[in-house]
């Protein structure tokens, strides 16, 4: 497929197909790892890594917990 390259501000932009856009699960806004081998320009989808809560509970033991923190007495219309 050939597509034109154009001018967007001091870069250059590309427009992806939707197509292409669909079968590499992109959207608007999703991050991407362009890098330059032998001359050809890649991009690769960066897939965010996310948790559960019981994943992230899991890394807590007794050195990395962090402590209570006084903070003083209430200063204004806090009800503790």
């Amino acid at each position: 497929m050939l597509t034109k390259i154009q001018k967007w501000g001091n870069s250059l932009a590309i427009r992806i197909p939707k197509a292409f856009a669909n079968d590499a699960q992109l959207e608007n806004e999703s991050l991407v790892e362009i890098s330059l081998i032998e001359g050809q320009i890649i991009l690769k989808p960066v897939t965010r890594q996310t948790w559960s809560l019981v994943e992230l509970l899991a890394e807590v033991t007794d050195t990395n917990l962090h402590h209570e923190t006084d903070t003083g007495e209430a200063v204004g219309n806090e009800n503790w």
